[in-house]
């Protein structure tokens, strides 16, 4: 795992993508912080930047570090989740600006896989975690049906769980905003 980890933050320190198991689905991933980066994953995906994309950290302290202001009711929810939760916060900042919403939000979920934390924690950055698919197209259930188009636009494919048969399912997504709003946006 050590050398996987390594081969993919070579890669994300150069701007590049990669393509990598993550607690969900196989993610497209880059530098959060690098707009260049995340200008190739809206492209890759034939998307919109005006739809944006959920980053993943490592544990709460880059999390605080990232959200101007965490509210209290999120650790809550990361404590108390059954399964991945991706919350989207308010004011966030030292992200590529291409990344936060119109509405200066931003989506991102404290990573529960081991890989995902090791190579967040190592990296030091958070991570865009966006399904390997085309948008519009149906999110791959295991790394056998991802996209060729998505498997030859990305710089490195994580070489783990390739074989590994999932039921996964897209995180649950909250709206937490400063003034106490929560909406459920996605189960």
């Amino acid at each position: 795992m050590t050398e996987e980890i390594n081969k993919a933050i070579t890669i994300l320190s150069q701007g590049g993508l990669i393509l990598y198991p993550t607690d969900t689905v196989w993610g497209i991933g880059c530098d959060a912080t690098n707009e260049e980066a995340v200008k190739k994953v809206y492209q890759l995906k034939e998307r919109s930047d005006s739809k944006a994309l959920i980053c993943l950290v490592a544990n709460d302290p880059m999390l605080e570090k990232h959200i101007a202001e965490v509210p209290d009711l999120a650790y809550d929810i990361i404590d108390m989740a059954t399964k991945p939760t991706t919350i989207i916060y308010d004011n966030p900042t030292g992200i590529a600006k291409n990344l936060i919403a119109s509405d200066n939000t931003l989506a991102i979920r404290v990573a529960t896989d081991k890989f995902c934390q090791y190579l967040i924690n190592k990296f030091k950055k958070p991570i865009v975690s966006t399904s390997a698919n085309i948008s519009g197209q149906p999110t791959p259930k295991n790394f056998s049906e991802i996209n060729d188009g998505v498997l030859k636009g990305v710089d490195y494919v994580v070489n783990l769980q390739q074989d590994l048969k999932t039921n996964a399912r897209s995180s649950s997504i909250i709206k937490l905003s400063n003034s106490g709003l929560v909406k459920v946006i996605r189960e």
